[in-house]
């Protein structure tokens, strides 16, 4: 069997912490009535022998001073009675003796057993000076008397283990209702009720699981209020786009001459563009989303000097169809961060691509990036920034909201409000920072993307 296997099957045991807990408690209860009855049973036959014994003590020193009155050597009325006495005088005469005695002729001073005809025999002898006596017991109706009393000692232990097994048995009950009540609560709940579950009454060993379980129902209830937002401004985002192009489409149609159709067909591709771009930023928060989600974000070296001449290289073509300067102000070589590297080409692409966009005809595009100083104890920063309108300060936060357009800043970009989301999303995922502020050197935006301090660079080869 394989380790897998064996951790499959273990998995599928189930058991009931109730019955596990009345099964030893109760388990535990019966083993120490049985011991304490029987120590019980022990001690009383013990002590009924030792009570038997000075019993018949203090009836021979009672008889030291003479025949028992109203005692005859042939007493009849003595028939099945446990004691036997035979009394003999100083020479051996004998002065009395029980009816159908059997008693030995000879006495052993003190306590010894007897067995005559077949009867056993608890027999004690005293000797004075006028006489000596010797009481005898039959060990058969001793034993049965003893029993009797052991047994009597042992009915309240008997009469007790019942008793305190029902009470354990009900305190287990109340003090598990409590989570029986939970789970009646939770089986009764519909599916789309997150609301957190009640810790009245809970148990100390409970409550942290249900507070774990609000917990959890939390970031579920917030992940389904953000799947609903993030569907329904979609839909609503994608609806504008879509009618647009129905409208080109039907100018297309309706075009007369050739210069119309030719103006028409280009509104059209581009109209086609921008829902293909809207389309996919969606495509991109959404995934980034559900990664952070999931945290699945694999994780591996990322060289960012590699990643900053990507990103540039590939927005060199719409910057230069703007007449717009993109350049790199300064790159510091062997900055390195943990995480994965298609996300923060989606980051920095979408920074240099905002830039670019919001940048105006002619203008500058500048991305620098600082390695991490291990004196200010500062992780690897990536900045972007332009010389276009910038963001005002109060809005600088709402900037990252899904589908938050703060206007036509240059006269011409049109965006879908979703880069800033993305980035931002993706740097929550890499641990980072994404701040926002005037840029001191061109007057624009500054975008400075701050990654954590303890990433520390791979050795190198």
């Amino acid at each position: 069997m394989t380790a897998k296997s064996a951790e499959l099957q273990g998995a599928d045991i189930h058991f009931s912490l109730k019955r596990r807990m009345l099964g030893f408690v109760l388990a535990c209860i019966l083993v120490a009535a049985t011991a304490l009855g029987v120590n019980a049973y022990r001690s009383a036959l013990h002590d009924a022998d030792a009570m038997f014994d000075l019993h018949l003590q203090q009836m021979a020193h009672s008889l030291r001073g003479g025949v028992p009155l109203g005692l005859g050597f042939d007493d009849e009325d003595r028939e099945g009675y446990d004691l036997f006495v035979q009394i003999w005088g100083p020479d051996g005469t004998p002065m009395f003796r029980s009816a159908r005695s059997a008693l030995p002729p000879r006495a052993v001073l003190g306590f010894s057993d007897a067995k005559v005809g077949g009867r056993r025999f608890r027999v004690y002898s005293l000797q004075t000076p006028m006489q000596t006596v010797q009481i005898a017991q039959d060990m058969d109706a001793r034993e049965a008397r003893a029993r009797a009393i052991a047994l009597r000692a042992t009915w309240p232990m008997a009469l007790m283990a019942p008793l305190l097994m029902l009470a354990v048995g009900w305190i287990i009950t109340r003090s598990l209702a409590p989570v029986e009540r939970m789970r009646r609560n939770v089986a009764r709940r519909a599916d789309d009720d997150l609301s957190p579950l009640s810790e009245e009454g809970l148990p100390d060993e409970v409550r942290p699981l249900v507070q774990e379980l609000n917990l959890l129902f939390g970031r579920v209830s917030s992940a389904f209020e953000a799947q609903k937002t993030f569907v329904a401004d979609a839909a609503h985002e994608l609806r504008s786009p879509l009618t647009a192009l129905k409208l080109q489409a039907e100018a297309l149609r309706r075009a007369g001459d050739e210069g119309s159709r030719e103006t028409a067909i280009v509104r059209l591709q581009g109209g086609i563009e921008r829902a293909i771009h809207l389309v996919g930023q969606l495509l991109q928060l959404a995934r980034q989303e559900a990664g952070e989600t999931a945290h699945t974000v694999p994780r591996g070296p990322v060289s960012l000097d590699d990643l900053v001449t990507q990103c540039v290289s590939a927005a060199l073509p719409q910057a230069q169809a703007r007449g717009i300067d993109l350049g790199v102000a300064q790159v510091d070589a062997g900055a390195v961060t943990q995480g994965d590297a298609s996300a923060l080409r989606t980051l920095l692409g979408n920074l240099v691509d905002n830039a670019v966009k919001y940048a105006p005809q002619g203008g500058q595009v500048d991305v620098s990036l600082h390695a991490a100083d291990a004196a200010r104890a500062t992780g690897p920063m990536l900045v972007v920034e332009d010389n276009g309108p910038g963001i005002p300060e109060n809005e600088r936060e709402r900037a990252f909201d899904r589908f938050y357009r703060l206007g036509d800043r240059n006269g011409s970009a049109e965006g879908s409000g979703l880069g800033l989301a993305i980035v931002r999303t993706i740097a929550q995922q890499h641990g980072a920072q994404v701040l926002l502020d005037s840029s001191q050197r061109l007057g624009g935006l500054r975008v400075t993307v701050r990654f954590a301090a303890s990433i520390t660079p791979p050795a190198q080869s």
